[in-house]
């Protein structure tokens, strides 16, 4: 698979994703669903602690991908749900320390919202992967 970042202006590399990239030559696509901060039994973890469901939600993704023989540099699309941005943002040097090693970039959303699936969660992340 070959990526081609597409970035008409360069701020969005400072935090860490691209613009765009055009995917070539991709064989398999898994869609994840969201990822949050529970237990491999589906139970809420971490109430409260942005930081840590921020980690928890990521190796969660990360088992997924795992599972389909692919890793965090095979994601080509991030949608972050969070109930408090500003405490996310705070917070996505979590992000950077998975991300930063692989010079992974891909393009993300970080979105705010009232609620998450299940009350206490307060970040969710889903993605799109391919090799």
């Amino acid at each position: 698979m070959k990526r081609i970042p597409v970035n008409p202006w360069s701020w969005s590399l400072n935090v860490g994703y691209n613009q765009g990239e055009i995917i070539e030559g991709a064989k398999r696509q898994l869609v994840c669903a969201g990822q949050t901060s529970v237990d491999s039994k589906g139970n809420p973890q971490h109430l409260e602690d942005m930081r840590k469901q921020i980690t928890l939600s990521l190796d969660n993704l990360e088992a997924v991908l795992r599972t389909a023989e692919m890793g965090p540099g095979n994601i080509t699309r991030l949608n972050i749900y969070t109930t408090d941005v500003d405490e996310a943002m705070k917070h996505f040097d979590v992000l950077g320390a998975r991300f930063g090693p692989i010079n992974a970039t891909p393009p993300m959303t970080l979105l705010g919202v009232t609620r998450l699936a299940i009350p206490g969660l307060m970040f969710e992340i889903e993605a799109t992967a391919n090799d």
